[in-house]
């Protein structure tokens, strides 16, 4: 990786080996995603990607552009694509909507289910929709979405329209961790996945891929036969230059580790995930997320309503980063009676001994904040946002942009969960 910084990734002809190192990895990732075989023996077409945004804006570029070739051959309008998914989707699915001009049509979340409901997914498509967004998953609570019940229905309704997956977090634990379950190309409907390496990929931040199931989802049209420093290439990226380690770097994961160490270690996650969320319910919490490998190995939690403390999450989450732990708090999604949680994100190098550490700390939090008044939290809150985080400090963000009002979060108060 080290010898590669310096190595532009684009360069085919000068660094063959970066292009090789892909495409094995791409075949490596669609087996595991079970990529159907054609009969050239050839398996999914896809590419790496900086990051899973990159990933999401191709999958929805070429569900649109397959959609308006549909309609065009069909002789029907072909202005107004649309794109159904759910309302706790990363922000850069609404990004991928408003850059490509498609319509996002949302299944609201309530205060009792945090991801999509099949049928309500199913009945708000219609003959403009380029396709359904299913989370393999969700930055909020970690849950799986049902692709398999959306995928049924789509073939009992004889409904035609695709799914990709964004298994930007859950591509790299699910088919470890519950390798029944079906939600990849097993299913009909599945046409696209994406996922990051830089997550459960276990890759230093950088690297995303996507595959399709066939060549005939991603259009020719979009893909670019270019003779670039010497060399014909085929290319289908939102940008050229990027360095190649982090390519290598995936390409060593998976070959150093295999799907018997992926498996051990998210197995160890979930075990660890599973731990923290049995001590938080034992400590009065309500847990949001899924135990048993059911979800991603995270613990999205809250208070219950009956405690009646006089602080919310955010103020736990101000008192944690007293000590140091980066604990987010959240607002869920619209519709959810602006329901508030904190959330856990198990890594590989969160040991059981560190997770005794945060238990420790959040009830040492919790009896701190139990013992001031409203008018002590604010005051401590605003003191710990303004010295003890980095956004605090930050002077980045340009006032001309601050508080926007068109995005979800600038609508409904939702904040934006990144795993």
């Amino acid at each position: 990786m080290t010898e590669s910084f310096s190595k532009n990734f684009i360069d085919y002809e000068e660094y063959p080996q970066s292009a090789d190192i892909q495409n094995r990895c791409v075949s490596m990732i669609g087996r595991l995603f079970n990529a159907p075989v054609n009969e050239e023996g050839a398996a999914a077409v896809g590419t790496s990607t900086v990051g899973s945004s990159e990933a999401i804006m191709l999958a929805v570029l070429a569900m649109k552009k397959r959609w308006q070739n549909q309609r065009k051959d069909a002789g029907k309008p072909f202005d107004k694509p649309n794109i159904v998914m759910s309302s706790a989707v990363q922000v850069c699915w609404e990004k991928a909507a408003r850059y490509f001009e498609v319509e996002e049509k949302y299944v609201f979340c309530t205060p009792e289910r945090y991801i999509i409901d099949p049928v309500e997914t199913v009945e708000l498509v219609d003959e403009n929709t380029i396709g359904i967004c299913v989370i393999l998953g969700t930055t909020y609570t970690g849950e799986y979405e049902d692709a398999k019940a959306v995928n049924d229905l789509l073939i009992k309704k004889n409904i035609d329209t695709v799914i990709h997956i964004d298994a930007a977090s859950g591509g790299f634990v699910a088919p470890f961790v519950v390798p029944d379950l079906e939600w990849d190309f097993r299913l009909e409907k599945v046409v696209s996945i994406n996922t990051s390496g830089h997550k459960y990929g276990l890759v230093y931040p950088g690297v995303g891929w996507i595959v399709w199931r066939a060549p005939e989802y991603l259009p020719k049209e979009l893909v670019f036969n270019i003779n670039y420093l010497g060399a014909d290439q085929a290319s289908f990226t939102l940008n050229f230059s990027k360095g190649a380690s982090q390519v290598i770097g995936q390409y060593y994961q998976l070959i150093r580790l295999g799907k018997h160490g992926y498996r051990a270690i998210m197995t160890n996650l979930t075990r660890t995930a599973d731990y923290l969320s049995d001590s938080l319910e034992q400590l009065g919490f309500i847990i949001m997320s899924k135990k048993a490998g059911e979800g991603l190995p995270l613990v999205a939690f809250r208070f219950d309503p009956k405690s009646e403390k006089h602080y919310d999450e955010f103020a736990l989450a101000h008192q944690l980063r007293g000590r140091s732990w980066v604990v987010p708090a959240y607002t869920m999604a619209p519709h959810t009676k602006d329901l508030k949680m904190l959330r856990v994100v198990v890594r590989e190098d969160f040991s059981k001994s560190r997770c005794d550490q945060l238990l420790c700390d959040i009830k040492l939090c919790v009896q701190v904040l139990d013992e001031m008044d409203k008018e002590s939290i604010k005051k401590n809150q605003e003191y710990i946002h303004a010295h003890s985080t980095h956004s605090g400090k930050s002077r980045h963000n340009h006032p001309h942009y601050r508080k926007e009002g068109h995005s979800l979060q600038g609508k409904t108060g939702k904040t934006h969960a990144v795993c």
